[in-house]
């Protein structure tokens, strides 16, 4: 049998002078280009809101723009198949909706389908649905609270709390955070949900509840769960206050019962971009998923979350109950004041920033997650100065 020749021996034989007969390079059709283009917008949305895009009034209308693109993907079997070698999210097996195989997948039919015609997509970016007009006007309507002084001490000693580090503020993520007797921040004030009604069906068959939320200022409003939710959601400074007692995240050694729940993984990238190359010792993507590792990196020279290079496996640690994307959110965030700014062009030739990778040792990362699994790591942020994890100021 004749030897097959990688990219890098052709690489070679044409610095030695020997003739390589030039591979034929497979041409995409524009729709092919489009709709790896489309599925690739839809991956970036992934990466920064680490969920799938998300039908609903009160998302943002490029969400909902890319929950029907990604429907129409799963369901037209020669995208699945042009798709799958670039879905290293699992985005594909999400489920399968009922479009016929010869729709298109055009922009602007999408739209239509949002009940939104004549409009350039460039020109959507401040649109407000009915809904999130509606919970901007529930939020705003508030009352006196003629029992505040009830109230008041609890707001005081959640500040205590926030001071010392016992408590956090964290970006709201999901509806199901909404219980009794948990604290917020709307509006860049505090709120307590003082009381949650019983349980009921929306029109779309959605669930809500009727609450009585006090807020830090005297005044409370009776407003529903999921307008609160929406103005959590839509306010980029809306955020939920931990409780005093969160726990250690996970544990290094499983009992029975336990579920697995993924892996954060280590890489290294093998990049010839300068910055990397200088540092390669210390530029480490930190991520997580619920798929082998070698499953999640495979194709990365493809991709540009992965530099367009390959990469190498330095570390992996197994996870067990826990919510993946938090934990993610969270180690980000100790990392933040080393993350790595780069700019990668990906096979378009359009620039793309990746967020996961970090200007930070091996060490530092196993000692941040043995802090984060004895419960210590909310005290701690990195150091880049120093190398190391130091405590946070109070």
């Amino acid at each position: 049998m004749p030897k097959q020749f990688t990219d890098e021996d052709d690489a070679l034989l044409a610095e030695l002078g020997v003739e390589v007969e030039e591979k034929k390079v497979p041409t995409r059709t524009p729709r092919e280009e489009r709709i790896i283009a489309g599925f690739e917008e839809i991956q970036r949305f992934v990466e920064e809101h680490g969920r799938s895009p998300q039908y609903g009034d009160n998302r943002d209308i490029f969400e909902r723009l890319y929950a029907i693109r990604l429907d129409r993907i799963r369901a037209q079997a020669d995208c699945r198949e042009l798709i799958a070698p670039l879905d290293h999210q699992g985005l594909l097996d999400g489920g399968e909706a009922a479009i016929s195989d010869d729709e298109e997948l055009d922009d602007d039919a999408l739209l239509a389908e949002l009940g939104i015609e004549g409009s350039p997509i460039t020109e959507l970016k401040h649109v407000r649905s009915n809904a999130e007009k509606k919970a901007a006007e529930e939020i705003a309507g508030r009352d006196k609270c003629e029992d505040f002084e009830t109230f008041k001490p609890l707001f005081e000693q959640v500040q205590k709390e926030l001071d010392a580090g016992l408590r956090e503020t964290r970006p709201f993520e999901m509806k199901a955070e909404i219980e009794k007797g948990r604290f917020f921040i709307v509006g860049g004030q505090k709120a307590y949900v003082a009381e949650k009604g019983e349980t009921t069906l929306t029109e779309q068959g959605r669930t809500d509840a009727r609450l009585r939320v006090i807020f830090d200022n005297g005044t409370e409003s009776n407003m529903l769960m999921r307008s609160l939710q929406r103005a959590l959601n839509k306010n980029e400074a809306g955020r939920r206050i931990t409780d005093p007692t969160a726990g250690p995240l996970f544990s290094d050694q499983t009992i029975e019962g336990d579920e697995a729940s993924g892996t954060i993984y280590v890489l290294r990238s093998q990049s010839d971009h300068p910055m990397v190359a200088e540092h390669r010792d210390l530029v480490h993507k930190i991520g997580v998923t619920n798929m082998s590792v070698d499953k999640r990196i495979a194709g990365a020279h493809l991709q540009t979350t992965f530099l367009m290079a390959n990469v190498e496996v330095v570390a992996t640690y197994e996870l067990y109950n826990i919510n993946r994307t938090k934990l993610e959110n969270l180690i980000h965030r100790i990392f933040a004041p080393a993350r790595l700014e780069i700019e990668i062009m990906d096979r378009f030739s359009r620039p793309v920033v990746p967020r996961e990778w970090f200007l930070v040792p091996l060490f530092a990362i196993d000692e941040a997650v043995e802090k984060i699994k004895d419960g210590t790591i909310s005290g701690y942020v990195y150091n880049p100065k120093e190398a190391k994890l130091s405590k946070r100021a109070v």
